[in-house]
């Protein structure tokens, strides 16, 4: 399979570039900035882009079986995080232009239903420090959901994720959360870029939302 990989560099994409390539696949890196990608692999082509402008981002992904998005804007004050929404629009631009009917959208997990019509951003417990990046991520699962021509999928992770262990061992759920025998919802970026692979080797998703843990 060949897949373009918005976003490659960061934490969650680097993992996802590796374990594509670890499995065979051909992949294009669509990054802002080429040298904080330090992956060096003959099936890995690394390109410079910008994921808001939708011509070149068409250009670069046309010929590509699916695309993965895993764009951040980042998190802090001064953030714009309607980044969010501009990219999400744009890239559904740009696959139906480039003729790529898969995309697989890196979400948050602040739209995850905690209780019946509640999301996890809506509750009091929420972090304040995350509530509006999580919100326009949200908004991008909205975007995603209107759309009716492209395979897209939305993975929202566990509540908490960071740097692990790839152990391949986890459960998958669609629009609650994932929670293990004491209560707690996380993965390993790891494990989260096994399942975004997986994902795309054998859809299970298609037009949904779905979600991971322990």
């Amino acid at each position: 399979m060949k897949i373009a990989i918005i976003g490659a560099s960061g934490n969650v994409g680097s993992r996802i570039t590796h374990e594509a390539l670890s499995r065979g696949h051909e992949v294009t890196a669509i990054v802002r900035d080429p040298s904080k990608l330090t992956l060096e692999n003959e099936s890995l082509v690394v390109t410079k882009g910008d994921a808001l402008d939708t011509d070149d981002l068409a250009a670069k992904i046309e010929g590509h079986d699916a695309v993965v998005v895993s764009y951040s804007s980042g998190w802090g004050p001064g953030v714009d995080y309607s980044l969010h929404n501009s990219v999400a629009e744009s890239v559904i631009k740009a696959a139906k232009k480039a003729g790529v009917k898969r995309v697989l959208n890196v979400g948050g997990a602040g739209s995850l239903y905690v209780a019946p019509g509640v999301q996890a951003v809506d509750t009091s417990e929420f972090p304040a420090d995350w509530k509006e990046g999580a919100s326009a991520q949200r908004d991008s699962l909205k975007i995603y959901q209107q759309e009716k021509e492209l395979e897209w999928t939305f993975f929202s992770p566990a509540f908490m994720i960071g740097p692990g262990e790839r152990t391949g061992k986890f459960r998958l759920g669609t629009d609650n959360p994932v929670m293990n025998e004491k209560g707690e919802s996380n993965i390993s970026y790891e494990d989260y870029a096994v399942a975004v692979i997986d994902e795309l080797e054998k859809p299970q998703f298609i037009r949904q939302r779905f979600t991971i843990g322990y």
